[in-house]
């Protein structure tokens, strides 16, 4: 999905996931004692059953790796999503 993009917004502390002009879903976040802290995220009705959930996690997880930072996946998705992906285990806090 090569028209897919994830950026971090902080004014709103998330992560978005737009195609074109429309976010598409987005991850919400907190940074609580230099962790992140994934507490929800969704896809917009409109664009589910894609597999853009999937996509919105693998991204999200690659840019805060690319930041150092550790995360904590607080949102069920992102939860199931990295039990699934051990890639990922070096940046999760239990």
């Amino acid at each position: 999905m090569s028209d897919v993009d994830v950026r971090d917004n902080p004014a709103e502390k998330r992560f978005e996931m737009r195609i074109g002009d429309d976010v598409a879903g987005f991850a919400a976040y907190r940074v609580r004692d230099g962790v992140t802290v994934v507490t929800h995220s969704e896809v917009n009705r409109r664009f589910r059953g894609q597999g853009l959930g999937n996509v919105l996690a693998e991204r999200t997880l690659s840019l805060l790796r690319e930041q150092g930072a550790r995360v904590y996946p607080a949102c069920p998705f992102f939860a199931k999503y990295v039990s699934e992906h051990p890639e990922y285990d070096d940046i999760i806090e239990e």
